[in-house]
This record gives C-alpha cells, sequence and structure tokens, in this order.
C-alpha cells in the first residue's frame, strides 16, 4: 500500500463504491495522515449520499404508492407566489420517469438560486412533461388568492403534453376528474 501515492490512493478511491470494499480496508490501515483524510472524507461523502438517497426515497412514497395501484403518469403539482402581496401566482406539473432520482431536490425555498437553476435543468432533461399555469393579481382580487392558487395548478395540468392518470398536490384537492392525493406540505 505505501508504495500507492496519496494522488494514487484518491484518485482509486473515486473508484470506491461499497464501504466492503477490500482497498478501502487498505487505506484504513495506512499509517498516512494524508491517507486516513481521504479516508474520512470518503465516508463522509458516502454518508451523505445516502442520506440524499434517503430523503429522496420518503419524498417519492406517495409516487411509488400509486404506482402500486397501476398508475403509471403521475404529475406532481405546486405553486408559487400564495404568500404575496401582489403579483401572480404560477403552477406548474411535471410528470417524472419512474426510473428518475434527483437527490438533494427539495423545498425551492431551502435552495440557493444556483441550485435552483440547476434543479430547473435537470427537471427539465429528465421530465416526461412540464405544464405551466399563471392566474394574473387581478384574478386573485376577484377570486381570492385560494381559488387562483387552484386554477393555476388547472392550467399547469392542461398545459402538460401528456395527460396524468394521477395527480400529487401540494394540499388541496382540484375539479379535474384525475385520481389524486393532496400532500401537505409537499412530504410524507
Amino acid at each position: 500500500m505505501n508504495t500507492l501515492t496519496v494522488k494514487d490512493i484518491k484518485d482509486r478511491l473515486q473508484e470506491v463504491k461499497d464501504e466492503q470494499d477490500p482497498f478501502l480496508a487498505q487505506c484504513e490501515k495506512d499509517p498516512r495522515k494524508s491517507v486516513q483524510t481521504l479516508v474520512e472524507q470518503w465516508l463522509k461523502k458516502q454518508a451523505k449520499e445516502k442520506a440524499l438517497k434517503e430523503q429522496w426515497e420518503n419524498m417519492t412514497s406517495y409516487e411509488r404508492l400509486a404506482r402500486n395501484k397501476g398508475f403509471r403518469l403521475i404529475a406532481g403539482v405546486d405553486e408559487v407566489g400564495r404568500g404575496p402581496l401582489a403579483g401572480p401566482v404560477v403552477a406548474s406539473a411535471v410528470i417524472l420517469p419512474e426510473e428518475c432520482e434527483i437527490l438533494g431536490l427539495t423545498d425551492s425555498k431551502k435552495l440557493s438560486e444556483k441550485k435552483r437553476d440547476e434543479y430547473y435543468e435537470l427537471i427539465m432533461k429528465e421530465a416526461l412533461a412540464v405544464g405551466t399555469g399563471i392566474v394574473e393579481a387581478s384574478v386573485i382580487d376577484e377570486i381570492n388568492i385560494y381559488e387562483a392558487s387552484k386554477m393555476a395548478m388547472v392550467k399547469a395540468i392542461h398545459d402538460l403534453s401528456d395527460t396524468p392518470d394521477y395527480l400529487l398536490v401540494d394540499a388541496m384537492t382540484l375539479p379535474v376528474g384525475i385520481d389524486q392525493s393532496s400532500i401537505i406540505k409537499g412530504r410524507c
């Protein structure tokens, strides 16, 4: 093991995917402090990735339940702008493929602008369909923000290029004739 340079070890650790990998065990026995630091970094990275996978599994539990019932085109529907005093309310509906995994995706309010932009690009690349609905402030003033949010969500669903057979909706039920679940705070 001491015949490998620290750079060689760092490069090889990039390829290690399993904590049971014999190379990792060899690294753990290496007396060099720099190698021990690399091992600690690798373990932290793995722990973070595991936590992100668990978060994704939790976030997609409603989708898996719907798939187990036979639904295939499942759209997540949410809005932004329900809280502001002025401006439109905008909603989006997205259908992702079953095998899609977007680790780290969470509430947009908890993400930096840069991260939101990165996830936007990834979602647009992966999505089977994306729809958007906008309801202007003047309509909000006429019908109230709750009804305007529902209207924007319905518009987003109708804007999808594929018709979903199931909806996961943020905290309300929509009048669209599609099976759906209302999810509070977008999580299980």
